[in-house]
């Protein structure tokens, strides 16, 4: 099983943003020399009370000493983008990174940010897929003409092609049936967002396999899972330290209406530290994560970072994880 690692990018506000700029290029460099396998980046806009950098100029500049790790978009919320600017800010990171880009993409759900996109929530379904469709063919086709519902090129000549043929790997991310079986039907891998419980991710897995075979899809050789994460030396330390940085960050998260987090009370930040939410000692982290296997991801996308975590703090759990977890996961 490959292990990555997303980044801290949502940080308390307060902070010195050009030292939260240095310490999470740190937290990267740590990451890649412990052997972590792959770095994941989120995309949002206007995301108050956190301060977030946007994924594709990050991801770059990552590339530029990455060594042998994945990169991420994890996920980029195309619906809000117009296409043509993706596909070719895609191909060239593509480049840049020499086919080590994983491109996972998203619906989005804060209508603030569609506000600003100049579009509606209603209109996130078919934008994400009409604009797909069009990446697709901007990757592969030497002329192309699209007159859709929301994007328009006639005659154009794509300028930048990716390094990855036909295109870079695609996992499309989703918390509800609707956006797995949407994953499915595209015949893409569908990237499980960590809110979803062992349950609900083995319902998941069914409900994509399904759609794979309705449409005629092989099952990709590449299924991710993304998972919040704190470990320390015992079980009670890890959840003493991490059950503030929850409640605060999920707060911040119910506020802005992701599904499944409403309110973010005492119960919901409980049950979330159970399961599914990777939490414990070294011990109980490797026993949740092997589970996950057990599903059958191949991918697994830590985020080691909260709110209010000091540099040196995020610099331990990189290490904790690597000496204790990664040789065991990266046999299962």
């Amino acid at each position: 099983m490959k292990i990555g690692v997303q980044v801290g990018h949502v940080v308390a506000p307060g902070h010195d943003i050009q030292r939260q700029w240095t310490e999470q290029l740190a937290h990267f460099r740590a990451c890649r020399d412990a052997g972590f396998d792959f770095v994941s980046w989120g995309h949002h806009w206007l995301i108050h009370p956190f301060q977030h950098f946007q994924p594709i100029p990050v991801l770059a500049r990552f590339a530029a000493e990455s060594g042998d790790m994945d990169l991420v978009t994890g996920v980029l919320l195309t619906p809000l983008l117009n296409p043509v600017q993706v596909a070719e800010d895609v191909a060239t990171l593509d480049h840049i990174c020499r086919g080590r880009l994983v491109f996972g993409i998203g619906l989005g759900y804060r209508p603030e940010e569609f506000e600003a996109a100049g579009s509606r929530m209603a209109e996130r379904v078919p934008r994400f897929e009409e604009g797909l469709a069009l990446m697709k063919r901007l990757w592969t086709d030497d002329e192309v003409t699209h007159q859709g519902r929301f994007y328009r090129v006639t005659g154009a000549r794509p300028t930048a092609r990716p390094y990855q043929t036909p295109w870079p790997r695609i996992w499309v991310a989703g918390m509800t049936e609707p956006a797995i079986k949407r994953a499915g039907r595209l015949g893409h891998p569908f990237y499980a967002i960590g809110t979803l419980g062992l349950e609900q991710l083995g319902h998941a897995m069914a409900v994509w396999r399904a759609a794979l075979a309705d449409a005629g899809h092989r099952v990709p050789s590449e299924i991710p899972v993304h998972r919040e994460f704190y470990v320390a030396p015992t079980r009670e330390e890890a959840r003493a330290k991490a059950r503030p940085a929850v409640e605060a960050k999920y707060k911040g998260y119910a506020e802005h209406g992701l599904p499944g987090v409403s309110g973010a009370s005492g119960d919901v930040v409980e049950r979330f530290m159970n399961d599914p939410f990777v939490i414990g000692s070294p011990d109980e982290c490797l026993e949740k994560l092997a589970r996950l296997r057990e599903l059958g991801a191949t991918h697994v996308a830590l985020r080691l970072f909260w709110p209010d975590m000091t540099h040196a703090e995020a610099l331990s759990m990189i290490e904790l994880t690597a000496s204790t977890l990664l040789p065991a996961l990266h046999k299962l």
